[in-house]
């Protein structure tokens, strides 16, 4: 797939950008995954760094994960990305190979925002609906076709970031909730990946 390496015994510093909306803490949560499984499979790839993307909102955009890799291979490298796509990848992310000055395209899962309104619903709603419900409720309908992976509290609205196998079908098992549950009157849906 990559078909450029030659020499052996050396080190690399690659960056896998994800087009996932996670935040640090989420992030981190998948790198220590992503590091316990290179280190349990002997792989001689380790996280060395990582950071977020944010727009000029505060929203998150997507984040990197820097990997060291030892003895850099092109199926070290094609391994990577198939592991991180057995984790959370979704389309349209990003494998930068500084060393080569050159890129990878991967990823498979597909991104759903829901913008949650939060200043337009009346405050019997506030009051008596819950953010963590609807969370709980989201995790329970889309069972193995998708997860809620991260979150983002701004000003007007609260975001929720699913990631999972086809957006549609994931779509189609909350849409009868979002319809019925008062919090999410209002919400916005959007494609991220």
């Amino acid at each position: 797939m990559f078909g450029f390496f030659k020499r052996s015994g050396s080190k690399i510093v690659v960056v896998a950008s994800l087009n996932a909306r996670l935040q640090p803490m989420d992030r981190g949560e998948l790198e220590d995954a992503l590091d316990a499984f290179m280190e349990k499979q002997k792989h001689g790839m380790r996280v060395v760094g990582g950071g977020t993307l944010q727009a000029s909102s505060g929203e998150i955009q997507q984040c990197d994960i820097e990997i060291e890799v030892d003895d850099p291979t092109d199926a070290k490298l094609t391994l990577l990305t198939k592991v991180l796509e057995s984790m959370l990848a979704p389309v349209g992310s990003i494998l930068h190979i500084p060393d080569q000055q050159r890129s990878v395209n991967f990823g498979r899962q597909h991104g759903l925002a829901i913008y949650v309104n939060g200043t337009d619903l009346s405050a019997a709603v506030y009051e008596t609906c819950d953010i963590n419900h609807v969370v709980a409720e989201f995790g329970r309908l889309l069972e193995a076709e998708g997860m809620v992976a991260s979150n983002w509290q701004g000003p007007q609205n609260t975001a929720l970031y699913i990631y999972g196998s086809d957006f549609d079908t994931m779509l189609s098992r909350l849409k009868p909730f979002i319809e019925s549950y008062p919090l999410l009157e209002r919400c916005r849906i959007e494609r991220i990946a």
